[in-house]
């Protein structure tokens, strides 16, 4: 499957070609391209992003994930399959959208 990564912040892209039961973390990894991530099973949400096209499903549940994030959108590729080519917007920014500062 074909994964396009799109950076609010810069506007750089990056497209992925993700192998059959890969996740879209561990494809990312394969090309050189840095994504933030921490757990790696799908209980930080570090690693938020926002699908806008194509569908994904987790390996597992999602844990970092409330069922408001999932209707909206939100997805955790360290534990995200592609089920179809996809666009999703990464980086830090959509996780700073997901869980905002409550100190700001």
């Amino acid at each position: 499957m074909e994964v396009r990564l799109c950076w609010r912040d810069s506007g750089r892209q990056e497209v992925l070609e993700v192998e059959e039961g890969e996740s879209v973390l561990e494809a990312a990894e394969v090309a050189g391209v840095g994504l933030p991530f921490g757990c790696r099973t799908g209980a930080c949400g570090t690693c938020a992003a926002l699908l806008f096209e194509g569908e994904v499903s987790h390996r597992r549940p999602p844990r970092a994930l409330k069922q408001r994030h999932l209707a909206d959108g939100y997805v955790l590729p360290c534990i995200a399959t592609p089920e179809t080519d996809v666009r999703l917007e990464v980086g830090a920014a959509v996780q700073r959208d997901l869980v905002p500062n409550p100190w700001k």
